[in-house]
């Protein structure tokens, strides 16, 4: 049992299940902070272009129980209360522009993540591979490098000095 708790411990330790935990937090805290522009400034907005005092609360009935007028249903909460079946696109509607804020909050916090990784992380310029094959000087044709006759003109090539591979 002792070494359970021992190898949990290692694991909610590590470097990575604490960066992952306060991720959540930071993004269950700036969740909130979208869902308040959205339910806040942006749907009071579409409200007032649309005519309804709150978007959010926008429905259609589907179907009435019996005994309930159409009157009757001043409301979502009224709907709800009668049993009233409802279809509730404004609803609908702040979760997709909750949703589409959220994502392009992401992007942009990706996207500025990346550029400050590839400025800090410059790739390194590899060094260019050594030469396989040389130029005879009698032909000007494409020999191996360790060759000591052109195969296309069989003229005997000088060897190079070590030096020099």
């Amino acid at each position: 049992m002792k070494k359970f708790f021992q190898e949990f411990k290692e694991f909610a330790t590590r470097g990575n299940v604490v960066d992952l935990a306060v991720g959540v937090i930071i993004g269950a805290a700036f969740q909130k902070i979208v869902t308040s522009a959205v339910n806040d400034l942006v749907m009071p907005l579409i409200g007032l272009i649309t005519g309804n005092s709150n978007f959010n609360d926008a429905f259609l009935i589907l179907r009435l129980p019996e005994g309930v007028e159409r009157s009757q249903v001043t409301s979502l909460a009224t709907a709800t209360e009668l049993g009233v079946t409802t279809f509730n696109y404004g609803a609908f509607i702040s979760a997709v522009i909750d949703f589409l804020i959220m994502a392009f909050v992401i992007f942009l916090m990706i996207k500025a993540i990346n550029k400050a990784s590839s400025l800090t992380h410059k790739k390194k310029e590899e060094a260019p591979a050594a030469p396989t094959t040389k130029v005879c000087p009698y032909c000007q044709s494409e020999i191996p490098i360790g060759a000591t006759r052109c195969p296309h003109c069989t003229s005997e090539l000088e060897k190079e000095p070590a030096a020099a591979k």
